[in-house]
C-alpha cells in the first residue's frame, strides 16, 4: 500500500473516533430525583428532567447535576451570648430542598456556606434577645423565627428551608450546676408546700371526723337514755302489773325486803351504813308481815292491798285490774309434769338409738326420786 492509502486509513479512523465520541456526548441519561443544567456554547440552554436526552455534540455541555431531594445539613456548635451574658453552644440542623435548579446554579455560588452563615447570624440575634431560661424553654419559638428568616433569604436562590431544629443548647458547667441546684430547691419548695397542704387537709378531715363522731356519740347516748327510760317505765308497769296480779299482802312485801338486804351489803366498799328513817317503818312492816301483829299489838287486817289505778290509761288499768298470779300448787304440779315428760322423751330417744336406757343416768332429774348427791340421802 502506498502512503496515500495509509493516510486515508488514519483519517477514517480519526473520523470514526470522532463519530463515537460525538454519539457518546449527544446521549445523556438523567436519574430520578436529579436534574441537569445544560449550557450551549457557555450559555444556559435548558434543564433536563429524569429520562434519556440527546444533545448537540461539541455545542451542548453539562454545567451541573442537582439533587432535587430534601437534604439534611448539620452545622457545628456555635457560641451564642444570651441577654443575661451567658455563653451557650447551640447545635443546629437544617432541612432544605432545591425547588429551582436554575436559580440554585446561577443565583448563588456556594448555597450551603451562605445558609450556614445566615443561620449563625440569625441565631445570635434571636438568642441575644432572650435570657438563659427563655432560651432553654423556647426552642419552638427559636425554630420558627430562624426558619422564617432562612426561608425568606433562600427563596430567591431556588432553595426552600422546610425545617430548622436545635439539637442541643449547652450552657457552661458552672451555670448548669447552679441551675440544677435552683431546680432542686424549687422541687423541695413545692414538696414542702404539698406536704403542708396534705397536713392541713388531714387535720381538717380529722377535725370533721371527730366532730361527726362526737355528734353521733351524743345522739347515740340520747337515744340510749330514751330507750333506757322507756325500758324502765315498761319494767315499772310490768312490776306494778305483777304485784297487782299477785294481790300482794304485807308478808310478800316483807319477803322482798329481806331479799334486797343482802344485795345492799354485798359491796366490798360498804363500810358504813346510813339508816334512813323510812327503813324503820319498813322493818316494822316486815315484822308485821311475818308475825301478823302490828307495832301497837293489834292484828293485821287480812284485807288485801288495793292498787290505786287512777290516772292510768283505760286499757292499762283494765289489764292491771284483770291480772292475777297463778296458784303455787298448780305451778309446782306443772313443773313436775314438765320434768316427767322430759325424762320420758330422753328414755324414748335412747330406745330408738339402739342403746338400753340406764336409769342411773337420770338420777337426780326426777323430783320424786331422792338425790344421791344429797348428804342426807341414805345409802342403798
Amino acid at each position: 500500500m502506498g502512503d496515500s492509502s495509509i493516510i486515508l486509513l488514519v483519517f477514517l479512523g480519526i473520523l470514526a473516533l470522532l463519530v463515537v465520541v460525538a454519539i457518546a456526548k449527544s446521549v445523556i441519561q438523567v436519574h430520578q430525583g436529579y436534574t441537569v443544567i445544560i449550557e450551549r456554547l457557555g450559555k444556559y440552554s435548558k434543564t433536563l428532567r429524569p429520562g434519556l436526552h440527546f444533545l448537540i455534540p461539541f455545542f451542548d455541555s453539562v454545567r451541573q447535576r442537582i439533587d432535587m431531594r430534601e437534604q439534611v445539613v448539620p452545622f457545628p456548635p456555635q457560641p451564642v451570648i444570651t441577654s443575661d451574658n451567658i455563653v451557650v453552644n447551640i447545635d443546629t440542623v437544617i432541612y432544605y430542598q432545591v425547588t429551582q435548579p436554575e436559580a440554585a446554579t446561577y443565583e448563588i455560588a456556594d448555597p450551603m456556606s451562605a445558609i450556614e452563615q445566615l443561620a449563625v447570624t440569625t441565631l445570635r440575634n434571636i438568642i441575644g434577645s432572650m435570657d438563659m431560661e427563655q432560651a432553654l424553654t423556647g426552642r419552638d419559638q427559636i425554630n420558627g423565627q430562624l426558619r422564617g428568616v432562612l426561608d425568606e433569604a433562600t427563596g430567591r436562590w431556588g432553595i426552600r428551608v422546610s425545617r430548622v431544629e436545635l439539637k442541643a443548647i449547652d450552657p457552661p458547667a458552672t451555670v448548669q450546676s447552679a441551675m440544677e441546684q435552683q431546680m432542686k430547691a424549687e422541687r423541695d419548695r413545692r414538696a414542702a408546700i404539698l406536704t403542708a397542704e396534705g397536713v392541713k387537709q388531714s387535720q381538717i378531715l380529722t377535725a370533721e371526723g371527730e366532730k361527726q363522731s362526737a355528734i353521733l356519740r351524743a345522739e347515740g347516748s340520747a337515744q340510749a337514755k330514751i330507750l333506757e327510760a322507756q325500758g324502765e317505765s315498761r319494767a315499772i308497769l310490768q312490776v306494778f302489773d305483777a304485784i297487782h296480779r299477785g294481790n300482794a299482802d304485807p308478808k310478800l312485801l316483807s319477803y322482798e325486803y329481806l331479799k334486797v338486804l343482802p344485795q345492799i351489803a354485798d359491796s366490798q366498799s360498804s363500810k358504813l351504813w346510813i339508816v334512813p328513817t323510812e327503813l324503820t317503818a319498813a322493818l316494822d312492816a316486815v315484822t308485821a308481815g311475818f308475825t301478823g301483829k302490828k307495832k301497837d299489838g293489834g292484828d293485821l287486817d287480812d284485807t288485801p292491798i288495793k292498787v290505786n289505778l287512777e290516772g292510768l290509761d283505760d286499757g292499762i288499768a283494765d289489764s292491771l285490774a284483770s291480772t292475777s298470779l297463778p296458784d303455787v300448787d298448780e305451778a309446782l304440779a306443772s313443773a313436775r309434769g314438765e320434768a316427767t315428760r322430759a325424762s320420758s322423751e330422753a328414755e324414748e330417744s335412747g330406745t330408738h338409738s339402739g342403746k338400753p336406757f340406764n336409769p342411773s343416768q337420770s338420777v337426780g332429774q326426777d323430783p320424786d326420786q331422792p338425790d344421791p348427791l344429797d348428804p342426807n340421802t341414805p345409802m342403798p
